[in-house]
């Protein structure tokens, strides 16, 4: 069997940058840092007091009041994006083949904020006699996302989500990959969304000690593979690819951003939140999705949008991963965290940082890596990791990986589409 080749025809993205593909991928080029003091609760008792929130936008103006009282913010996250990458895409409902058209939609958590405020105001509040919301538990669950933009626009193919921590997103899209190329489906909506920013996300991250506390600087509090790293900066917001096999694309005029060639799912099998500390798990990924298509060699890579976290451990074990996987060929890639920038939006990681990945093809110009200021011994010189401002170069292939809690590992493979 001939396996179909699957473009990406269009984009949308809600993130603590920019609100919209556009302006997230200027702010990116621009090296605009995300972070800033909460706003969105009190956290004169918490230890990080910062986050990469989104900002200068009303989420609940966006839907109907009747219509939002029945989402939580993650789902209205997701559909801002999908919205803006269906509109991109020139997706007609009433010109396609709505049983070819599915929407996988990942979140990493779900509704965690509505989980939060129902435990405190429907229980807690109340001795524990159950006040809650009838919209509760649609609200929480981290498929409603996908089911709710398959509502909106009719697609009837297949639709569900996702769970893998912050691999989450990489995951639907493989999987939307993989069925479109099977030729089970023409089109699909992908992504994820995450809204954690919350006294729930915060505490509980905070309590595993994962979360950087420089409070101080909240600006520069994101910095992969910088020697005084501590912690990971939490984002929120969604990115949404659209997903689309190349004939039915070609046959409706679709504009083409790119061609997705690879994708690879692995396991660590190691630690419930540390990375293997040899990159084992990141290096099987980063092979698997690289002999995924036959027609590309470990030499044609030009960029590596990498995990990055800004973790001691992570951060490590990803270079030393990519230099297993790469040899020689390691130190004439360029390598670059968005997250230094976006913060870590956990489940929609995978899929904002795709975006990045999709448009430094399209634009030739790789995002850089900002905050970094003292060089880590344990890291490899030798690297590119496209410190503090962007770099111009061809960039016909790159990748995109994502490691989550649970050893669950997701890498994807995009190269220009020449027809």
């Amino acid at each position: 069997m001939e396996l179909k080749r699957v473009v990406v025809t269009g984009l949308g993205a809600i993130t603590p940058i920019g609100n919209n593909v556009p302006d997230f991928w200027d702010a990116l080029i621009a090296g605009k840092s995300g972070g800033a003091l909460i706003t969105h609760f009190d956290t004169e008792n918490f230890k990080t007091k910062f986050a990469c929130e989104v900002k200068d936008f009303d989420v609940n103006g966006y839907f109907e009041r009747k219509e939002g009282r029945k989402m939580d913010k993650y789902a209205k996250f997701a559909h801002i994006s999908s919205d803006e990458a269906i509109k991109d895409a020139n997706l007609d409902p009433e010109k396609l083949d709505l049983d070819r058209v599915g929407v996988i939609f990942a979140s990493g958590i779900g509704g965690i904020e509505t989980y939060q405020n129902e435990v405190i105001n429907g229980l807690a509040k109340t001795n524990g006699v159950p006040r809650l919301n009838p919209f509760f538990i649609p609200k929480m669950i981290a498929d409603i996302a996908a089911g709710q933009i398959s509502i909106k626009y009719g697609f009837r193919g297949p639709n569900y989500a996702t769970v893998s921590a912050c691999a989450s997103s990489t995951h639907a899209m493989i999987d939307a990959f993989n069925l479109i190329r099977l030729g089970k489906t023409d089109v699909f909506v992908t992504g994820g969304a995450e809204a954690a920013i919350t006294q729930s996300g915060i505490g509980g991250f905070n309590a595993m000690q994962a979360l950087s506390t420089r409070n101080d600087s909240p600006e520069t509090a994101s910095r992969p593979f910088d020697a005084d790293r501590e912690g990971f900066v939490m984002g929120e917001g969604s990115g949404a690819v659209i997903l689309e096999e190349l004939e039915h694309a070609k046959a409706r005029g679709a504009k083409i951003y790119a061609e997705l060639i690879g994708g690879g799912m692995t396991a660590d099998a190691h630690h419930i939140t540390a990375p293997h500390p040899e990159g084992l798990g990141a290096i099987n990924v980063m092979k698997q999705t690289l002999t995924d298509f036959n027609d590309v060699k470990y030499t044609d890579v030009d960029y590596i949008n990498v995990h990055g976290t800004s973790t001691p451990l992570g951060d490590i074990a990803e270079t030393k991963a990519i230099k297993s996987v790469f040899g020689e060929h390691a130190f004439k890639l360029n390598i670059s965290s968005t997250k230094s920038m976006t913060g870590h939006l956990l489940g929609a990681a995978g899929a904002v940082e795709s975006i990045a990945t999709i448009l430094a093809v399209v634009n030739d110009e790789i995002p850089p890596t900002i905050n970094h200021f003292t060089d880590d011994d344990n890291i490899d010189p030798k690297l590119d990791l496209t410190f503090s401002k962007s770099k111009k170069r061809t960039v016909n292939v790159a990748m995109s990986n994502t490691f989550g809690f649970g050893g669950h590992n997701a890498s994807v493979l995009f190269r220009k589409y020449n027809g």
